[in-house]
This record gives structure tokens, sequence and C-alpha cells, in this order.
């Protein structure tokens, strides 16, 4: 991705569930070796397994638009909200963790629940009356259309 583009994750809604020093260690822990280090937070510290979490995006640009992808796997439409505010767009929503099994049954929890926002800055060159938002097998696509004299046009050469 360019640049250009304008795509930057907006920091003033960046997720503030990051800042713990406990969960950022855990993460960075869980990472290294590969497995939860914690396993007794699944007893009796519900706050570890149901941390905030950010969904991964692809962000791809076509001569006529730009397209974001989120993964929001196990989610129901009803469970997300996009939204415009100040030139940024926002996605939220919730996982919840739905206690089918009695948690003292569970030997690991490595999806993580709870609310997440994304928010990326957009290009001036977008028609924001335009963009379409489709959810459907856990994939939330936008496809943002750029505006007409954005798009880039072919010339005719005259030979002289």
């Amino acid at each position: 991705m360019s640049a250009a583009t304008g795509f930057a994750p907006n920091k003033e809604h960046r997720n503030l569930s990051a800042t713990n020093p406990l969960r950022l260690l855990e993460q960075r822990m869980n990472r290294l070796l590969g497995e939860n280090l914690f396993p007794l937070a699944l007893f009796g510290e519900p706050g570890w397994a149901m941390a905030s979490w950010t969904p991964s995006c692809d962000i791809y640009e076509t001569p006529a638009e730009f397209v974001i992808k989120a993964d929001l796997p196990g989610l129901k439409g009803e469970d997300i909200s996009v939204t415009l505010e100040n030139n940024a767009l926002i996605i939220r929503g919730e996982r919840r963790f739905e206690e089918e099994t009695p948690q003292e049954n569970y030997h690991r929890i490595e999806r993580t629940y709870g609310e997440f926002t994304r928010s990326f800055t957009l290009p001036a060159n977008i028609d924001l009356n335009q963009i379409g938002v489709v959810f459907a097998n856990g994939v939330l696509r936008l496809t943002l259309p750029k505006l007409e004299q954005a798009k880039a046009k072919q010339l005719e050469i005259k030979l002289a």
C-alpha cells in the first residue's frame, strides 16, 4: 500500500487494552513461545480471557475504488457498526464469549473476546456518499469509490 492512500490507523481510536502492561507482556510471551503461559487466568481472572482484540484488515486499491476487508469470524451483523466521523472510517463491534461449556472445563482459551475498534483516516478522493458495506462469511467488506475527478484517465495523443 502506498503512503499516499491515507489509510493509516487513527491513533485516537486505538485499542485501549493494548496499554495494559500485563496484557502486553502476555501477548508477547505467547507469541514468543506459542502457548498460553497463564492457564490459571481461566479460573478467577476472566479479564485475561475476555480482553479486547483487534481484527485483521486488508486494504487494497483498484482504479475505481479502495477496498477494506476485515476478518470478523463468529460475529453477526448486529454485533458490528461502521461509522464515519471527522474523515475517519470506524469499525466497532464485540465478540462475546458464549458459555456453552462451564469455564472450569476449558483447558485452553486462545481466541480473544470483547470489544474492538479499528479506524482509518480516509484519503480526500473518496466519495463518502457511495461507500458500500457488506458482511458475509465472517468478512466485512467496505468498498470506498473514488471521486470521478480522482480516477485515472487515458489521454489521447494527437500527432502533429
